[in-house]
């Protein structure tokens, strides 16, 4: 059956409970994808179901030219879709999800996005539009919100909050900078009201959510009968840490399940040092190893006692101690493993020069100084560089997804006769390459994977340390 308002009774799955004709537009996201579904959409949906936030559905905005696939599909079918949780055990959890209510295509009215945007019901402005959509130039985002801020001055209307939920550290301060500088070149007196008036609380964002598959769209509608364009498949684990920083109200997101704090860095580091620096740890060994789903690396005990050994003996030491932090670490290897999540390698594997500056080296840095171990996160960026010569230990070709792949795969190549070419790249490793405590089992571990392979160097490795 195709999902769709009129078809919601009829469907043997959850649906939402409450009347989507009910509801009002309270914010407004740009980058309506996988990951705003299955997390941010998803804690508003728990919401209304609960007969909260009325007043805070979701209207998705696109301004790329994928984005009309989005919209097409969503607006087919009512603006709902079936978000699938997909428990370890092989359980299948499909609800519809209902708490986005409307899609606008910017480049076709884009007139009518800036008014949303202005309009004093619109309270939140987020957006999940990647690292490389802060960069003002490069972004529409800009030119309509900034726009839209300069309306609301004029009419003395209250600013929204600006709600950053991508996978950047201290993202309410990098959406901060990014909109005040783009408003301060056109228009000095909007950039000074939105530095009195506009709020950008940092958060932290955590649901591991792989792109939809044909696969994915198959399955819910064979096992469940349900037609969805667009279903989304996550894991059950979700966490949203939150600062408590809003220009003019914001839902009972802590009903939901949100963690509103005063200071989000802890939690921030607590993510991107355990979760996200282990996929490094665990992305480009398993490549090499020819593993191509994360699942499938996660249960080799080879990889497994490497992660686990960089937990708790590298990233655990670097981290303040918050609430729950020992059960996230803990919980990681279990959700690397879900076999029916299906997560790729290659996805761990791209973008690596913007990650593991941001998710490894601040671990290593904090080491260096305490006098901490640096061996293994030493092998991680070891394999990073073996990777990164473009070429699997069979001589397969190997595309390295980079936005500096033109400069590190040429350099990398060049480390057969310089060994440490890649470390000398200062504007990703700074100083590193002059901290002979790293140089040395850097170099030992690209020596082995050059001469061993990625296994035997694993297990050498690790040989090495449990003596």
């Amino acid at each position: 059956m195709k999902l769709s308002a009129g078809n919601l009774d009829a469907l043997q799955i959850p649906v939402p409970r409450y009347d989507r004709s009910q509801i009002g537009v309270g914010i407004v996201h740009f980058g309506v994808g996988g990951f705003h579904r299955s997390h941010q959409a998803m804690y508003l949906d728990k919401l209304l179901n609960e007969g909260l936030a009325r007043d805070w559905g979701i209207c998705g905005v696109g301004v790329l030219p994928a984005d009309q696939r989005m919209r097409d599909a969503l607006r087919g079918q009512d603006y709902l879709y079936t978000l699938i949780l997909v428990h370890p055990d092989g359980t299948r959890e499909p609800r519809v999800i209902g708490s986005i209510v409307d899609f606008r295509y910017a480049p076709e009215d884009p007139e009518a996005v800036i008014e949303l945007l202005a309009a004093p019901t619109t309270r939140i402005i987020s957006l999940t539009i990647t690292e490389g959509g802060y960069n003002p130039p490069l972004s529409d985002v800009y030119r309509l919100v900034i726009e839209a801020l300069n309306r609301r001055r004029e009419r003395a209307v209250p600013s929204p909050t600006i709600v950053s939920c991508d996978n950047i550290v201290e993202n309410g301060e990098v959406a901060r900078r990014a909109f005040t500088s783009c408003a301060e070149r056109s228009n000095p007196a909007l950039a000074q009201w939105m530095r009195d008036n506009t709020k950008f609380p940092n958060s932290m964002v955590d649901r591991i959510t792989p792109a939809t598959t044909p696969e994915v769209i198959e399955r819910l509608d064979s096992e469940y009968g349900v037609r969805d364009a667009w279903p989304v498949a996550a894991e059950p684990f979700a966490m949203w840490v939150l600062e408590d920083d809003f220009a003019d109200g914001r839902p009972p997101l802590d009903a939901a399940g949100v963690r509103l704090v005063d200071d989000v860095s802890p939690y921030e580091a607590m993510k991107l040092r355990l979760l996200n620096a282990s996929h490094q740890g665990l992305c480009y060994f398993a490549y090499l190893s020819g593993y191509f789903l994360v699942h499938e690396a996660a249960q080799d005990p080879l990889i497994a006692e490497f992660l686990s050994r960089y937990l708790d003996l590298e990233a655990m030491p670097t981290l303040k101690r918050i609430p729950g932090l020992t059960a996230f670490k803990d919980g990681l290897l279990p959700r690397f493993a879900n076999a029916h999540v299906r997560d790729t390698v290659a996805r761990l594997c791209a973008e690596s020069s913007d990650r593991i500056p941001k998710w490894l080296l601040p671990v290593v840095r904090d080491n260096l100084r305490s006098g901490g171990p640096v061996r293994l996160s030493a092998a991680i960026v070891a394999s990073w560089a073996r990777y990164a010569e473009g070429v699997s230990e069979h001589g397969q070709p190997i595309e390295v997804v980079d936005p500096l792949a033109d400069t590190l795969v040429p350099i990398a190549r060049s480390q057969h006769d310089n060994p440490t070419a890649f470390l000398e790249n200062r504007s990703v490793f700074g100083t590193l390459v002059d901290e002979p405590r790293f140089v040395e089992p850097y170099l030992c571990t690209l020596d082995s994977l050059h001469r061993d392979g990625a296994r035997a160097t694993l297990a050498a490795l690790l040989e090495e340390e449990r003596s």
